[in-house]
């Protein structure tokens, strides 16, 4: 559940970003505040391993996503975290399995192109441009939808 961020005494609040989508609100919202109970062997199994639940979980979400950012010696992670979300049946009311592939395969590519070691000019025009494909990426996969092979 997403929640508005208050902020500190005598901190400045976030400017709220606009979405760039019309459904990016609620649920949905690109920066949310979770509250959640950690279930109890996990927080167990990440005191034993000296690993916080906060690094598990973005570690968890940077793999899921496949972006740029902090790619290197994450494949394996990824094909797992792939396997993961379609034994969980997660999305399979609306694609297929292979359609899933392909789409993880996509946003993979997506990720692979971030010029590495680029100057700052090449890194904003990706950054520009990046943007506008997730938006065409996105708006291809929703029209997509309850069409299984």
């Amino acid at each position: 559940m997403s929640t508005s961020r208050k902020p500190r005494k005598g901190t400045k609040e976030r400017a709220k970003t606009k979405p760039d989508m019309p459904w990016q609100t609620g649920e949905y919202e690109r920066l949310a505040e979770f509250k959640v109970h950690l279930p109890y062997q996990f927080l167990l199994l990440c005191k034993l391993t000296n690993v916080t639940p906060r690094k598990v979980l973005v570690d968890f979400m940077n793999n899921m996503d496949h972006g740029s950012w902090d790619r290197e010696d994450r494949d394996k992670a990824k094909e797992h975290l792939l396997a993961y979300f379609l034994e969980m049946g997660y999305g399979q009311e609306y694609y297929t399995p292979d359609d899933l592939r392909e789409l993880f395969r996509e946003m993979d590519a997506i990720g692979l192109l971030f010029p590495q070691k680029a100057d700052i000019d090449i890194v904003e025009t990706h950054s520009r441009w990046r943007d506008r494909y997730h938006n065409y990426w996105f708006e291809k996969w929703w029209g997509k939808v309850r069409r299984k092979k």
